[in-house]
């Protein structure tokens, strides 16, 4: 379930992945298996072929591509999603989420 975004920002990524393009969306998550992260960011896109060859320059493996909820995406957590957003330029998404992006300290 997606925290944090509205119902038209979601609908928007869902278009643009359906169209075929690389979409990217940011939203808080809970995951029980990833306590210690609050975000998720998805980078999703209809065509499986261009989205496995967008994920490559990310040292991102085909087999990390999830196919459910009807879209294939990856799912981008910590470091990882803030170094993409940063070369993708997703300035926005960075600044909106960012005491959310990296894990919580143990401390």
């Amino acid at each position: 379930m997606a925290f944090g975004i509205s119902r038209r920002e979601l609908e928007q990524f869902k278009k643009e992945a359906q169209k075929g393009e690389i979409a990217i969306i940011t939203h808080y998550w809970y995951d029980e298996r990833f306590p210690q992260y609050k975000t998720v960011t998805k980078a999703g896109c209809a065509d499986t072929a261009r989205l496995v060859n967008w994920g490559k320059q990310y040292g991102l493996k085909k087999e990390w591509i999830h196919h459910r909820e009807g879209l294939p995406h990856f799912d981008l957590l910590g470091e990882n999603a803030v170094r993409i957003l940063r070369a993708e330029g997703r300035t926005g998404q960075l600044e909106r989420f960012r005491h959310a992006l990296t894990p919580a300290s143990d401390s």
